[in-house]
């Protein structure tokens, strides 16, 4: 069996990348670790943190293919966080003029939940602790 620590990062390829480095640090909240331009590839990566810790790889190419989300296909289905307080949060996104779903309840854990969309409509999922 593989020894396994947690996961590393999640690497996100955005199609806008002022409009996603925006999102995910303004927004979101995640801090920056450093900022790289690829010349080469005409690419930035972005390393953002949560709380101190390495988490997203936010990356730009020229033209990325759209991801499909609807109906849903095979592939990542959406990033999540937990959160202490789900309507003091979905509060927040409505203020910063942030669609999101209803709150609604987890029917096995019980535990309440909704979903955004980051800017190019990647799935993202706030979870009450």
């Amino acid at each position: 069996m593989l020894a396994l620590n947690k996961v590393h990062h999640i690497a996100i390829i955005c199609s806008d990348y002022e409009k996603s480095k925006d999102f995910y640090t303004r927004i979101l909240g995640l801090t920056i670790i450093q900022e790289i331009y690829r010349k080469e590839r005409e690419s930035y990566k972005l390393d953002l943190a949560l709380n101190g810790e390495y988490v997203i790889e936010l990356f730009s190419f020229p033209s990325p293919p759209q991801r499909a989300s609807r109906p849903e296909s095979c592939g990542l289905r959406h990033l999540a966080f937990e959160v202490d307080n789900i309507e003091k949060t979905s509060a927040f996104l409505f203020e910063n003029n942030v669609p999101a779903e209803a709150i609604r309840v987890d029917e096995y854990t019980e535990k309440r939940f909704f979903f955004i969309a980051d800017p190019d409509e990647l799935p993202i999922e706030f979870y009450e602790r």
